[in-house]
């Protein structure tokens, strides 16, 4: 905001209160008009509430409109290459390089663009494990950025704290900047810079919050495996016996809502490390996409949508009533809501649990030729973590259609991996070696046909057979050996209808079902090469067989 009639907000007279004494001319901005340091939540909702970037609906959240970007914008996103970097980074599709001059012409750009307007900083932390935490300061033009930052990161305990705050890596959101592409060689006005060497994050033209978040998932992903840390794309929860279960998957395969079980208390939903001590969660909130949310399906989830303190992105609502239409995708179908993992009321206040005892990769196959539940190998979990097979669901990425989109995504997580895959499947691997864990792959997607012919399998099936397989219930059933991938399906489940299990029954012709399996083993079989050289022959022999 260009405060140019140096109009008085709600929070001014405490915008210094808990300011750090490293202050924002260390990094180049100077001349601002107000910087509102570390304001609380309700402080910033009044900031919200008097710039006009949202309005609250019925019992509390912030309804806000993230603009002409409403999903990441993959194809605008960089890494400086530069001495640091150039041997490490992962270059190619997800990881383009760009040039350090430029990167330093955008930044003074900005530096000077953000002269004489507010700015609002949070001071947080990536990592809930004080042995691996990354201290990050983001600045936002937006005062509901600073809402999401400060819920979707972990703030500061004290005011001390926050004086003392020295951040090691620091992100810069301003919408309203926009890239030149005839001078920047950016595709377009929008762009997300990471600069590595300057530990510095800076993105332009979007308002939407998931970039805040995934570009500090970015930078973790960097930086926790050289000290040994598995990062994963990946939500987790804990039993009553303190067993410890994680999900794999990209978004809209259900990793927040099958980790949001009601029998087990909830470590995080999307992001986290496993270190030599177990696993950590890297936010301190959650960021569920709502459309079509079911209060019995998901009543934890559907709770935080009817809550103080959660951001709803896109979601359509009535400005009379201020009652919100989850069921509505007039804007997007990737309508999101942002809010404190607490509002969880089952969840790991600590936001840490030990070694896990099960490994769920989560696909979501349009094609509706995968059983439900299968029991992995380690060679076998290691493929299809190195595949990363599913649909991307749309509104997930810009340029999706309605249609789901097959595709593999290394790591269950490619955009955000910044180190050649293997990489992070050799440390997966040593650490499901070290801890004995078992591997399930989870399909989430359709049955009885294909997208558009059959349908999507029942959250209540999905639930029954991952808590058949989380209690231990599948040890002792019988399995059948899948033809085409060889792992083994249980051929029996505790409150799952037996023809469940076994996909191709479910088909009106099982030639046409047969014939949409070769081709999907035919397209991992394919997909596969990309990451054959250098892979040991047991995990290459693991894949499906035509």
């Amino acid at each position: 905001m260009n405060n140019i009639l140096e109009i008085k907000s709600p929070a001014q007279k405490e915008a210094l209160v808990q300011k750090a004494f490293l202050g924002l001319d260390t990094i180049g901005l100077t001349n601002l008009h107000q910087v509102y340091w570390n304001l609380p939540i309700e402080a910033l909702y009044e900031e919200v509430v008097f710039r006009r970037e949202a309005q609250i609906s019925h019992q509390g959240p912030l309804i806000v409109n993230t603009g002409k970007h409403t999903a990441r914008s993959a194809n605008d996103k960089f890494v400086v290459k530069e001495e640091t970097t150039g041997e490490h980074v992962w270059w190619g599709e997800y990881n383009r390089p760009f040039n350090p001059d430029k990167f330093n012409e955008v930044y003074d750009r900005l530096m000077g663009f953000l002269q004489g307007r507010d700015v609002f900083v949070q001071d947080v932390y990536a990592g809930a494990d004080p042995n691996y935490r990354l201290p990050c300061r983001v600045i936002t033009e937006l005062a509901w950025h600073s809402v999401f930052a400060r819920t979707m990161l972990i703030p500061c305990a004290t005011r001390e704290e926050y004086q003392r705050f020295v951040p090691e890596f620091t992100v810069i959101a301003v919408p309203s900047f926009k890239a030149m592409p005839q001078v920047d060689m950016t595709p377009g006005n929008t762009f997300i810079l990471l600069n590595f060497d300057q530990k510095i994050c800076i993105i332009g033209n979007t308002g939407y919050g998931g970039e805040i978040k995934k570009s500090v998932f970015t930078i973790m992903n960097y930086l926790m495996p050289m000290q040994g840390v598995m990062s994963m794309h990946c939500s987790a929860n804990m039993g009553k016996q303190k067993d410890v279960a994680v999900f794999f998957g990209l978004s809209g395969t259900g990793k927040t809502t099958l980790s949001a079980d009601p029998n087990r208390f909830l470590i995080g939903d999307d992001e986290h490390g496993w270190s030599d001590e177990g696993i950590f969660n890297f936010e301190n909130g959650c960021y569920a996409k709502v459309i079509g949310l079911s209060p019995t399906a998901e009543p934890e989830i559907y709770a935080c949508t009817r809550k103080f303190g959660s951001i709803l992105e896109n979601v359509v609502y009535d400005p009379v009533t201020r009652m919100i239409d989850l069921d509505d995708e007039e804007l997007t179908e990737n309508t999101r809501a942002s809010y404190p993992l607490e509002n969880i009321g089952n969840c790991v206040p600590e936001k840490l649990g030990g070694h896990p005892q099960n490994i769920i990769m989560l696909t979501c196959d349009a094609s509706g030729v995968m059983p439900p539940i299968a029991k992995l190998t380690v060679e076998q979990a290691m493929y299809h973590f190195i595949s990363g097979y599913t649909a991307k669901i749309a509104g997930t990425e810009v340029g999706l259609s309605d249609e789901p989109e097959i595709t593999f995504s290394t790591c269950y997580g490619a955009p955000f991996m910044v180190l050649p895959p293997y990489k992070y499947a050799d440390l997966l691997k040593r650490k499901i070696l070290k801890h004995n864990v078992d591997c399930w792959l989870v399909n989430t997607g359709w049955v009885g046909g294909k997208y558009g012919i059959g349908k999507r399998i029942s959250i209540r099936h999905t639930r029954n057979l991952l808590n058949a397989a989380l209690d231990g219930k599948l040890k002792n059933v019988e399995y059948y050996t899948d033809p085409v991938f060889g792992f083994h399906v249980p051929k029996t489940c505790p409150e799952v209808p037996e023809d469940v299990l076994y996909p191709s029954k479910a088909w009106p012709n099982k030639a046409d079902y047969d014939s949409a399996y070769r081709d999907l083993a035919s397209r991992f079989i394919e997909n596969f090469k990309k990451y054959s050289e250098g892979c040991p022959p047991e995990v290459r022999a693991a894949g499906p067989k035509i």
